[in-house]
């Protein structure tokens, strides 16, 4: 197979897997000691949409309402600007179920009787928020084990080590940088890492697909040559493809307003470091895997 581009990248593969070893160790670190910074799906508390009847900032209704609810309020635009539209968050410690009739009366009582309408209002008790916490990390688990079942089934087990493994240091590294900067993290942030998992296997695959298709050339002395020229072969197709859904996802962050902000943000993070790991995580970790896995299973079959 000869391919037009020459790019050695299996031959600085300890470099990268490296340098992916410390960044995710510093992410596992990061998400340890500052912890994440979780909204009111998964902590308890109150979501509230409110129409005002002339424009105001979020500051201004922040400062509005700080003294009727219980910790520090995110105010956040949604919406066109002229439809004066804010998000509401706070913090409960139990259910309230008055909450909405608080703010509301705090608002009127700034900006005058009718000022604010509200249009939406969601409460989610602390147990509840807990419970979904909990199965939220288990879902992001179960798909990074369903995932390498599945690349073990469609190709072969050797290469399901590499897949798990990038899937892992992808979210990880995600998560870390959210806990790092202290971004929201609710069901919506959810979705996105669980949408990066699916795209992170999907351009893992296409590169595995190709190694599949090189399969005869394969040998103890040959792997590195036949992995690097597959990584090649199709490194084109994957800067099209990231860069494409990088530029949706980048349109989005910019101009997508306060609820979106977010997500594109963890979409961004998840597509770089995606592509990055297909190449220098998953690739490499196949090469040993590779090379180690029939010592492996030989000791197994003598117990």
């Amino acid at each position: 197979m000869t391919t037009k581009h020459h790019i050695p990248f299996i031959k600085y593969r300890l470099l990268f897997i490296g340098l992916s070893a410390l960044v995710f160790a510093a992410a596992v670190v990061t998400i340890a000691t500052k912890g994440l910074n979780y909204g009111i799906d998964f902590k308890g508390g109150a979501k509230l949409a409110y129409k005002f009847d002339r424009p105001v900032t979020e500051g201004e209704v922040r400062d509005a309402i700080v003294g009727a609810v219980e910790g520090t309020p995110s105010v956040v635009r949604f919406g066109e600007e002229s439809e004066n539209r804010m998000s509401i968050k706070v913090s409960l410690p139990e259910e309230h179920a008055k909450v909405g009739e608080q703010i509301t009366s705090a608002l009127e009582a700034k900006f005058g009787p009718g000022s604010a309408v509200l249009e939406k209002e969601e409460t989610v008790g602390p147990r509840v928020g807990k419970e979904l916490r909990n199965k939220a990390i288990l879902a992001t688990i179960f798909s990074w084990l369903l995932m390498m079942v599945y690349i073990a089934y469609r190709f072969e087990f050797v290469y399901a080590p590499g897949a798990f493994l990038s899937l892992v240091h992808d979210t990880v590294i995600t998560v870390g940088i959210f806990a790092l900067l202290q971004k929201e993290v609710d069901l919506t942030i959810l979705a996105a890492l669980l949408t990066l998992i699916g795209y992170s296997i999907n351009d893992t695959i296409v590169v595995f697909d190709r190694i599949r298709e090189n399969r005869h050339r394969i040998s103890p002395t040959t792997i590195w040559d036949v992995v690097n020229d597959s990584i090649n072969s199709t490194i084109s197709r994957t800067i099209i493809t990231s860069l494409t859904l990088f530029l949706i996802v980048l349109v989005l962050f910019l101009k997508g307003g306060g609820t979106l902000h977010d997500f594109a943000f963890c979409m961004i993070i998840g597509v770089v470091i995606g592509t990055y790991s297909s190449i220098f995580v998953a690739s490499p970790i196949y090469i040993g895997t590779y090379h180690y896995w029939p010592k492996v299973r030989a000791i197994w079959s003598k117990k």
